[in-house]
């Protein structure tokens, strides 16, 4: 078996997401169990995943918990007292007693509405803030399943050709892969293992055409899901990525280089 060729056709991809028939998995899982190499490319695809699904989850208001008890304690009704008049008591004693009554009646219920008003209006003026932050939160949600729909469309696209570039000697920890559509011109990139630079500093992606280097743009080592760079030409056949001033070179400085890998032909 063609281990690279097997790697670039994308069903490890598909395996992962489980987009395979039953007959499929079963010839990826028996490959997988006789390969380490697919075994640690298929670790390296579910990492990948992961990053780009793991940022979608919204967590409730600190406050939603002791709001809703606040409100069900509040609910509960007040008891009513039947008073059972004296018929021994003159009526003018009833009268004071009543007027005295509806007194203490009407402040209470003048003190009770003001309270239940300042109330209302604090909570009115709490869930217009949560509906602030709520809609924010939704907004950013929707920007990042918009783009991990599209990264997973890149990614899953036969005629987009991936590119492992593993790490130098100068950097033997790294890693990085390239989406190189040779038709439309396009070209991705995906962050697997890069360290961080100085602020003065940027990595810079080149793709080798006809023997020569061309720029296809700059990235910083911390971003996230696929990063579109610059369109290349046809007739690419090696990737590698270089250390350079922020802003780039016109030609790669070599002695600087992170990541390296080859296109596979065909």
């Amino acid at each position: 078996m063609n281990i690279s060729e097997y790697i670039s056709s994308g069903i490890l991809e598909a395996y992962v997401l489980g987009e395979l028939a039953p007959h499929e998995r079963a010839d990826v899982e028996k490959n997988l169990a006789q390969y380490a190499e697919l075994r640690q490319e298929l670790a390296l695809i579910e990492e990948a995943q992961e990053k780009l699904f793991l940022q979608t989850a919204i967590a409730p208001p600190a406050t939603a918990k002791a709001q809703l008890l606040e409100r069900i304690n509040g609910a509960q009704r007040g008891k009513v007292v039947q008073l059972q008049p004296d018929r021994s008591l003159r009526a003018w004693k009833l009268a004071v007693a009543a007027s005295v009554a509806i007194a203490l009646i009407a402040s209470y219920l003048a003190y009770d509405y003001r309270t239940k008003w300042k109330s209302t209006a604090s909570d009115l003026s709490t869930l217009i803030a949560q509906n602030q932050r709520i809609a924010q939160d939704y907004g950013q949600v929707n920007q990042r399943m918009d783009r991990i729909e599209r990264d997973m469309k890149v990614m899953n696209n036969p005629e987009f050709k991936r590119v492992m570039m593993k790490g130098t000697g100068n950097a033997p920890d790294a890693m990085t892969y390239v989406y190189w559509n040779e038709a439309s011109r396009e070209v991705y990139l995906s962050i697997q293992r890069m360290r961080s630079l100085a602020r003065d500093n940027q990595y810079q992606l080149w793709a080798i055409i006809d023997g020569k280097p061309v720029d296809a743009g700059m990235f910083d080592g911390n971003e996230e899901g696929l990063i579109k760079m610059k369109d290349i030409g046809k007739g690419a056949t090696t990737f590698a990525v270089t250390v350079e001033p922020k802003g780039g070179k016109s030609s790669p400085s070599l002695e600087t280089m992170q990541t390296a890998g080859n296109v596979e032909k065909g």
